[in-house]
């Protein structure tokens, strides 16, 4: 129960058995044009899709060298570790990040954002962690920026690589000029595969300003794959087959039942770590349906907490890191959640919680269970 990387089905692992095949030949241009038509509809666009063989670091900082540049200003909200990060990787590369910071657990006022952006008649862009995995947050208002971007000129970059494939996300209709997620989280695949949309006038900035690199030189693959439907480098073909497979569940279900699935299991873990005591680190307005961060009761010690969980119950849940390390945990609520796995994680945080001599509310399961009734 880690927010990534994820259970994955066994069909997505058996997947993986495929055969080895020449990346330059016939088959792997019908795999590839495959993959990249599902990701389309998974992403809700018409938009170019590029997949790096990467973690989904490697993506979102291919977002930042193929369209920042030096003395760009960038707009970013920062509430937890990886909006920092990001906000400290757009610095790094030469472009000047302007940080709307908000607490950790909290939102950044849209209007703040929108302040920035009317004080910066000459901003570049306005990146978005969608989901903040650090602290168990949702940016509610990801609509509301597509509509500045498009009124101010700039443009949109979406942080999703926690969320896509478990909350709403539709890309072109939130006017996101670059989206940007990983395999192993919402769209329960083996890690390694991360991939990207990139709407028309995106590409041909990139185009026209090729970073000076090579690897994530978005612009090779753009040309690859209008020539041949290949990468321009080796991708990493058994993950292709397993992320394909894992397109075609998603596919299966519906990206709104999906969704629909994520928020009611979500809600279910809300309700029943309230109901056994425990208050979740985000305010209400911000909690994530993907990522549950949990405040620990006092007496509760992270390391014995999360040990008994994973030894005693065979579930694992992530501690904090940074400033919330011993101070929180969190639960991945994303990819093939169901019932089962809500309940099983909520009855043995329970029991662990009766082990270190705490005690939790035995109604919590139960509270839990009502919540999960549209699911059975």
């Amino acid at each position: 129960m880690l927010p990534g990387s994820t259970n994955v089905p066994n069909r997505v692992m058996s997947a993986m058995l495929a055969p080895i095949i020449n990346h330059r030949g016939d088959d792997f241009r019908v795999l590839y044009k495959a993959i990249v038509e599902k990701t389309q509809q998974v992403f809700q666009t018409n938009g170019e899709i590029i997949l790096l063989t990467t973690s989904g670091t490697g993506a979102v900082e291919a977002s930042v060298i193929n369209i920042i540049k030096k003395g760009d200003k960038v707009i970013i909200p920062v509430n937890g570790e990886f909006g920092t990060r990001l906000a400290d990787l757009i610095d790094s590369w030469g472009g000047q990040a302007i940080r709307i910071k908000a607490p950790f657990g909290e939102n950044p006022p849209f209007e703040k954002i929108e302040e920035a952006a009317d004080q910066n008649k000459d901003v570049k862009a306005i990146y978005a962690v969608y989901n903040e995995t650090s602290t168990g947050t949702t940016l509610r208002y990801m609509d509301r920026i597509g509509k500045l971007c498009s009124r101010n000129g700039a443009f949109f970059i979406a942080d999703a690589v926690s969320i896509l494939g478990g909350d709403e996300l539709p890309v072109d209709k939130w006017n996101i000029d670059i989206c940007v997620t990983a395999s192993q989280k919402a769209l329960a695949a083996p890690p390694g595969v991360s991939p990207m949309s990139i709407s028309s006038r995106a590409k041909k900035h990139m185009q026209s300003n090729p970073p000076p690199t090579q690897y994530l030189n978005l612009k090779r693959y753009f040309k690859y794959y209008e020539e041949n439907f290949e990468t321009p480098f080796t991708p990493a073909l058994s993950l292709f087959y397993a992320f394909n497979e894992a397109l075609d569940m998603v596919l299966e279900e519906g990206i709104d039942e999906r969704i629909k699935r994520h928020k009611i299991c979500a809600e279910a873990f809300y309700a029943g770590l309230y109901t056994m005591g425990l208050t979740p680190f985000a305010k209400p307005d911000a909690q994530s349906n993907v990522v549950i961060a949990v405040n620990y009761l006092p007496g509760m010690e992270d390391k014995k907490f999360r040990g008994l969980l994973s030894e005693q119950f065979k579930v694992l849940v992530a501690g904090g890191f940074g400033d919330l390390k011993g101070k929180v945990f969190r639960v991945g609520s994303m990819g093939e959640v169901n019932r089962y796995h809500v309940m099983r994680t909520l009855s043995s945080i329970a029991s662990a919680i009766n082990i270190l001599g705490l005690k939790a509310n035995p109604e919590a399961t139960s509270v839990a269970l009502e919540k999960m009734k549209p699911l059975q």
